[in-house]
């Protein structure tokens, strides 16, 4: 019989899990090199502006804090990995951007009720293992009449497509746990966020990257650099033969996508679910 503590004491082990996995490899350099204008089309798409409060769940090295930051907000970057921090801190100093950095749980946020009046997160909260969970608590922290602002891919875009291709080699996920991409679908998003919100808005966007020239560049920085594919390599060790498939597999996908072919072989457009709510009253 699974006790209450036994319970605690898995969901403690798997947030050390996720920590880990965003702590190796280089994700601060990634989101600045591959995706460096997402954060700043969320926090347009929620028109923060000067003077409001605003939270970054699952903030990262602040590719959405310090954008919203520079609009003139009293921002707070919170990350369950705070060694992404470093090299947030470092780019906010040279960007002119002052913000506060606080380690947190997407699913247990230590803030107050209502306390800010934008919530947002870019690529962020979609990876909190407890979807319901997560969402509970980007309601609870953000004002009546307030925003929540979400950016998170889409299964059938790119990277979406770049997990299924990994699942298979991955150990399974513990119970409860859900895919990320299902927060770029909007009738989850909906389902999560339910009646607490209104005038939800959902639109599929695609940022256009052009940082790889062929499939094999794609797949090697991210074996280098992006915790998720680190931590499935890692696992293969001792699967020589099955890292080698993973490796053709994810160079497939990229060709697939058009990586290396035709006269835009240099360019992947990766797809994301834009949403915007108000909290209702």
């Amino acid at each position: 019989m699974t006790t209450q503590n036994d319970t605690a004491e898995a969901d403690r082990a798997l947030k050390t899990k996720h920590r880990a996995m965003w702590a190796q490899g280089d994700y601060p350099s990634l989101a600045a090199e591959v995706i460096p204008t997402l954060g700043a089309a969320l926090v347009e798409a929620c028109g923060v502006r000067s003077g409001q409060r605003v939270l970054d769940v699952g903030a990262g090295a602040g590719n959405a804090a310090i954008p919203a930051a520079l609009a003139g907000a009293d921002v707070v970057a919170s990350d369950l990995t705070p060694e992404l921090f470093e090299a947030g801190r470092r780019a906010a100093e040279q960007r002119g951007a002052r913000l506060t950095w606080q380690e947190a749980d997407a699913e247990a946020l230590p803030f107050g009720d209502a306390e800010f009046d934008t919530v947002l997160s870019c690529v962020g909260v979609m990876f909190a293992p407890h979807h319901q969970q997560a969402a509970d608590e980007l309601v609870r922290v953000c004002r009546p009449g307030g925003t929540i602002g979400l950016l998170s891919w889409t299964p059938q875009g790119f990277i979406g497509r770049m997990f299924a291709t990994m699942k298979p080699y991955a150990p399974p996920p513990p119970p409860g746990a859900q895919p990320p991409p299902l927060w770029g679908d909007e009738d989850h998003v909906r389902a999560l966020l339910g009646d607490r919100v209104t005038d939800l808005r959902a639109e599929r966007r695609t940022v256009r990257v052009e940082r790889f020239d062929t499939p094999e560049t794609f797949r090697d920085y991210f074996k280098e650099r992006y915790g998720p594919t680190i931590t499935v390599y890692k696992s293969l060790a001792d699967a020589p033969e099955r890292a080698a498939a993973l490796d053709r597999d994810l160079a497939d996908l990229a060709r697939d996508a058009g990586l290396g072919t035709g006269p835009d072989g240099a360019a992947l457009d990766w797809e994301y679910l834009l949403c915007t709510a108000r909290r209702a009253g």
